[in-house]
């Protein structure tokens, strides 16, 4: 099958498998996606007795698809530049202490909490994990998808304070997660870092991606106000999202982290110019069409990955256990940084329900597990990160707008309470 081919039926079945979610399931358009992808890739799976030549075919097919490629080298720039630039900045100013911590003090704590629980967990099922395989679990799923969180937030009605909070964090954390994952891969290496050198490769790579991102945000924002022509600000912007990202990952500093820069920079210089230099609508328009074909079309793909991934009787046992452990401490970090926040903030408000619930894992954890080297329990840490991340889309994602309906605003830290109330 050629390149073309592989790529139309992928397009078409992103397009009959959202048609039919918003149609017939009445499910949001990329949980729908990823659901129906996944049971259709559990049916092929099922011929391999009947008709295995089927099955042969489609897990070609499949193998084909280099995922952590197109997510890390290719879709990821476009996404996480898309989800910048649509971002409220005055809610995002706003919260930049919470949005801070969140994705720096709360993705190293994560790392490493989730790593000491696996680490003492798995081997009581019978699972024997190293200390690496563990940090490398807890580097990769501590870091909440910026493609997924996006995703719910434009569908749930929460608060835009709160929606700065967790889109903002997710956006952020990403950065701070490949650093932690890429130590993890030194030291499996035998050239373990210390704390000074990630310290001062957080900052150099990620000081390096924010720096780029908003130099060339600027240099865009100037050329686009200098011609009225909306195509032309189009493929500027486009030239800025896939262009600085390559750069970024030439430069070897943070690409992730230069297109957010990038977007939020870009959004930021082009509310000095009028309309009539940029045209906003359009621009908005483009990015929001960009954003939700490019996340349908990733879903179909994570459901396809289903066809690939290496299960078994211990994976099911180990993805609960991870699922258990991921949800109990992402509720401990954030509210252990959402109290403090509030102590040094009188009056800061928040959900903690929605982050905790909201704080989604997607694509890119895949992405960074089929990055994990042979011998450091690629195969667990594949299926586990697979099964937490299909949770976390499907009945995290699915269920959050009912939760909030049940509970209100949910559980929040008030202005006028004193501790975290209901």
């Amino acid at each position: 099958m050629t390149t073309l081919a592989l790529l139309s039926l992928i397009v078409t079945a992103a397009a009959l498998f959202g048609w039919v979610s918003s149609r017939v399931l009445r499910l949001p358009i990329t949980i729908g996606t990823m659901l129906l992808t996944v049971l259709a890739s559990l049916v092929l799976a099922g011929l391999s007795h009947s008709n295995p030549g089927v099955h042969v075919w489609a897990v070609e097919l499949v193998g084909r698809i280099r995922f952590e490629d197109l997510i890390l080298h290719g879709m990821l720039g476009l996404l996480l530049f898309a989800g910048a630039f649509l971002l409220d900045l005055v809610y995002l100013s706003r919260e930049k202490l919470a949005v801070g911590l969140l994705s720096v003090v709360g993705t190293v704590v994560s790392t490493l909490a989730l790593a000491a629980l696996m680490h003492v967990l798995l081997p009581l099922v019978g699972i024997g994990a190293g200390w690496i395989e563990c940090l490398f679990f807890g580097s990769l799923i501590s870091p909440t998808d910026p493609i997924a969180v996006l995703e719910m937030l434009h569908r749930v009605g929460v608060a835009k304070n709160i929606q700065a909070q967790l889109a903002g964090e997710s956006l952020f954390n990403d950065g701070v997660g490949a650093v932690l994952f890429l130590a993890v891969l030194d030291a499996s290496r035998g050239a373990a870092p210390s704390l000074a050198q990630i310290g001062g490769m957080l900052v150099l790579k990620a000081g390096g991606g924010l720096l780029l991102g908003v130099g060339l945000a600027f240099v865009t924002s100037q050329l686009m106000s200098l011609v009225e022509a909306y195509e032309i600000g189009i493929l500027l912007t486009l030239s800025l999202a896939l262009g600085g990202y390559a750069l970024g990952e030439t430069m070897r500093v943070s690409a992730p982290l230069e297109a957010v820069a990038a977007g939020l920079a870009l959004r930021h210089f082009n509310l000095r110019h009028h309309h009539t230099e940029i045209s906003h609508a359009s621009l908005d328009r483009f990015w929001s069409a960009i954003d939700e074909v490019q996340n349908a079309v990733l879903f179909v793909l994570l459901g396809l990955e289903v066809l690939v991934v290496p299960f078994s009787r211990m994976t099911f046992v180990s993805g609960g256990i991870a699922i258990v452990a991921v949800t109990a401490v992402r509720a401990g970090v954030v509210t252990l940084i959402l109290t403090g926040v509030r102590a040094m903030q009188r009056g800061h408000e928040t959900s903690l329900l929605t982050l905790i619930w909201g704080g989604l894992r997607g694509g890119l954890s895949i992405a960074l597990a089929l990055s994990v080297p042979e011998g450091q329990g690629r195969g667990w840490i594949l299926g586990t990160t697979y099964l937490v991340v299909v949770f976390s889309i499907v009945v995290q994602g699915g269920t959050l707008d009912l939760f909030l309906k049940r509970v209100g605003v949910g559980i929040t830290v008030s202005a006028n309470a004193g501790s975290l109330r209901e």
